[in-house]
């Protein structure tokens, strides 16, 4: 038998690296952390706590996870990569066939994957809105689904309700619902949820309670104190989206993003 040249062990073992998924994750942490986000998504890291709040839910990489109106893809960032080896990411966003707001921003979510293959190539793109929330991802067959900031437009759209049967429908028996939303407290009137962009922990619950769901915990991970609830724009007021542009801009960093409830249901 002929000896095997040391450079073509080389080349073999430098084929099979340059094969492999170069972006992907062993563990949260190291997704967060990852180059291809940008400095700017990183230093919101000290507001969303991305690591601390899918740890929380319980997020593993062999999963299938649904990721609900990803929008930008800030989460997707971190999901994509710790799912690409063993898991699976539906990125279930706006519908590429409907109103011209969904189809910008469906096409701005897919420029969003396109740009890094490396990261994103395996990410399933799904659909979910009015009338089509079925094919969201595996019908049933879900471990997790996951929601950042987006009950109150499904409340204010009148489709929340939808929503959480929906979410029930395609969790597999045991699966988790992670939700995150803007909070709003108990004492202000219900109207306050169709224009403020905040949510009663107690309307959330009420709603995935009536879809089948079952609270097993909560966390602060999310709380900020700082948030007052009452600015001229609503919670759009604060940081990120400084609705209010540059009136009062230093006292609105000051106070950071929105005070947010995390919940994790699950499916019985």
């Amino acid at each position: 038998m002929k000896p095997i040249h040391s450079a073509f062990i080389t080349a073999i073992a430098g084929a099979m690296l340059a094969a492999a998924p170069a972006a992907s994750a062993a563990t949260l942490k190291e997704a967060a952390a990852g180059s291809h986000r940008s400095d700017a998504n990183k230093a919101r890291d000290a507001y969303r706590h991305p690591v601390e709040t899918l740890s929380f839910f319980g997020v593993k990489p062999d999963m299938k996870v649904v990721e609900v109106s990803p929008s930008a893809g800030w989460y997707t960032e971190i999901l994509a990569p710790y799912l690409m080896e063993k898991g699976t990411l539906y990125a279930a966003g706006s519908d590429p066939e409907g109103s011209d707001y969904s189809k910008k921003s469906a096409a701005g979510f897919k420029a969003f994957l396109d740009a890094k293959p490396e990261v994103y190539g395996k990410v399933q793109t799904t659909v979910f809105g009015p009338g089509k929330m079925d094919a969201m991802g595996p019908a049933g067959g879900a471990d997790m689904i996951l929601t950042f900031r987006n009950v109150h437009n499904w409340y204010m759209g009148g489709i929340a309700q939808d929503a959480f049967n929906a979410f029930f429908s395609a969790l597999k028996s045991g699966g988790t619902l992670g939700v995150v939303e803007h909070r709003l407290p108990e004492s202000a009137p219900d109207e306050a949820m169709k224009k403020t962009g905040y949510m009663k922990v107690s309307a959330v619950k009420a709603m995935a309670e009536k879809a089948g769901f079952k609270l097993v915990a909560e966390s602060n991970i999310n709380n900020n104190p700082k948030d007052t609830k009452d600015y001229p724009k609503g919670v759009w007021t604060l940081p990120p989206n400084y609705a209010e542009k540059d009136v009062d801009r230093a006292k609105y960093t000051a106070i950071g993003e929105s005070d947010r409830f995390t919940m994790k249901f699950v499916k019985p």
